[in-house]
């Protein structure tokens, strides 16, 4: 197995992203959570371990504390924030409150030389309302900022370290180096986490589950879905039957186009299925967006039972959820986050469908799958799609879903990209990840052509995002978006005003429901 590390989760909203810059770098990790036990964690034949922030004081009562097996190891240690008071606590030192909290970018300086940190002084987010009083034995100050007079930790015999900092974040410009030094050089991970390396290990995990059974792949026309039915065509050939079905809610044009690149550049067998007055049927006053969604994956899993048996009743579905879509739905085996919202493909599914599940992409982040897609050999317009939800334009329609309220919105959000093309701003190298229209169920007065409307609003969204845990919302040009707006005003029935969303992720998700 790849020589990894493990990352413990005591809560921190940055979990999520000290994996993403750890692999980075190339070197392989997971997630866990603080108390997942031994057995789980040193699975992954780790080399060392890291520990998130979170939002606890270590005194008090019921707060997280290091597993005696990690002290037990060995191996060494990264405490991050919270991380770095636990890894005090547990080893004798004194953490109290502050008499200053520290919150923002903070001008970090050594005291001591280490092998950690990669220059004499640097800019780093601070976010914490406690400070260490009383260094563990064995370990000596390695920097200090304005309120921190221990801002960095080490034990150099025991090669363990804390850093009262967030590295991970990009408002730490050298963030991502200490963790390579922390991972590489100091743990002595081998930096071979790349996407071909990933191909290979997850070929081999296909065939190992599927043996010589067949398998039914669930086709979106996302990056996702095409990403993971191409690796599992990789693994299994002709043991693969992909399935699109045309649920009606898909944006303009994207059915035939989904058809013809899978049949032209994928090579794998694909069935088309068009299913949209059964998908509408299942919406009809369905109007709370838990609910559209566990009606949209309820039925894609009956369309999929039925196609399954007219093909000898396959045992696997593949499916494109990725480490994203499991954090969102608070999958238990990998996190104690609080449940965002369900993902048609992870938490909508009915308890009684007839598959297993194959997920090759589960615990990777967007910008890995697009990277494996590229290595896989896949179309550009695959591979750089913009992405789209499963459950399709039902959760960018709020309030009811009716075949004219979609038809409305597919019209105002293909203008909507179709500017964003012109302008240069959606694309493979193109700085917005992800933009598109949402219908409100809201009615606003409007004049037009000297009369009375009173009509329908579209909001639209973009954001500009390297993993999807967290985004900014897109400076979209003023010209721009007045021309969007006119258009939509113009050459959609139904619509008389448009807003722009300047919601950021968080507090905001990226879709709307």
């Amino acid at each position: 197995m790849t020589a990894s590390i493990a990352i413990l989760d005591f809560g921190s909203q940055y979990a999520q992203i000290i994996a993403r810059r750890v692999r980075e770098n190339n070197v392989y990790c997971e997630l866990f959570p603080f108390d997942a036990p031994a057995k789980q964690v040193l699975a992954i034949n780790p080399r060392g371990f890291i520990l998130s922030g979170g939002p606890a004081s270590v005194y008090a009562e019921g707060a997280p504390q290091i597993a005696d097996y990690i002290l037990d190891s060995g191996l060494p240690i990264l405490g991050i924030c919270y991380g770095m008071q636990a890894l005090t606590h547990a080893l004798g030192g004194q953490v109290d409150p502050s008499s200053e909290r520290e919150f923002g970018v903070a001008t970090v300086k050594l005291t001591d030389s280490t092998p950690l940190l990669p220059t004499p002084e640097f800019h780093a987010l601070m976010s914490h309302g406690d400070r260490i009083t009383r260094l563990p034995e064995g370990f000596i100050s390695l920097a200090k900022s304005g309120n921190s007079p221990v801002a960095a930790m080490g034990d150099l015999e025991h090669n363990y370290y804390g850093v009262q900092f967030h590295p991970e974040v990009h408002h730490t410009p050298s963030g991502s180096e200490i963790l390579r030094r922390f991972a590489v050089e100091i743990c002595n991970a081998t930096p071979n986490w790349t996407a071909e390396s990933i191909i290979e290990s997850k070929v081999e995990e296909i065939r190992q589950q599927v043996g010589d059974k067949r398998v039914l792949s669930a086709v979106s026309g996302g990056v996702d879905s095409s990403v993971a039915t191409a690796l599992v065509h990789r693994a299994i050939g002709d043991q693969l039957v992909s399935v699109y079905v045309d649920t009606g809610l898909m944006r303009e044009n994207e059915s035939a186009g989904v058809v013809s690149a899978f049949r032209e550049h994928l090579g794998a067998e694909l069935i088309a299925v068009d299913a949209e007055d059964e998908f509408l049927g299942a919406l009809v006053g369905v109007t709370d967006p838990e609910e559209k969604r566990r009606a949209v994956g309820e039925k894609f899993i009956r369309i999929f039972e039925e196609q399954a048996k007219s093909l000898g009743q396959p045992k696997f579905l593949v499916q494109g959820t990725i480490y994203p879509d499991v954090v969102e739905s608070s999958a238990p085996d990998r996190n104690k986050a609080e449940k965002i919202k369900s993902h048609h493909n992870v938490g909508g599914l009915p308890e009684d469908m007839e598959f297993a599940l194959v997920e090759p992409l589960r615990y990777l982040f967007k910008d890995e799958v697009r990277a494996v897609g590229e290595a896989l050999g896949l179309a550009e317009e695959l591979v750089w799609r913009q992405p789209f939800p499963g459950p399709g334009l039902t959760i960018r329609c709020l309030g009811e879903v009716t075949k004219p309220r979609v038809a409305r919105l597919r019209k105002a959000d293909a203008i909507l990209r179709e500017e964003l093309r012109n302008a240069g701003m959606i694309g493979k190298d193109a700085e917005t990840s992800q933009a598109f229209a949402v219908l409100l169920n809201v009615r606003s007065v409007g004049v037009m052509g000297d009369s009375r409307t009173y009509e329908e609003a579209v909001a639209i969204r973009a954001v500009t995002t390297e993993d999807f845990m967290t985004a900014e919302w897109t400076r979209i040009p003023h010209e721009v978006l007045a021309k969007i707006s006119s258009r939509i005003v113009n050459e959609v029935e139904g619509i008389n005003r448009v807003v722009y969303d300047i919601t950021g992720k968080p507090p905001g998700t990226i879709e709307w429901e």
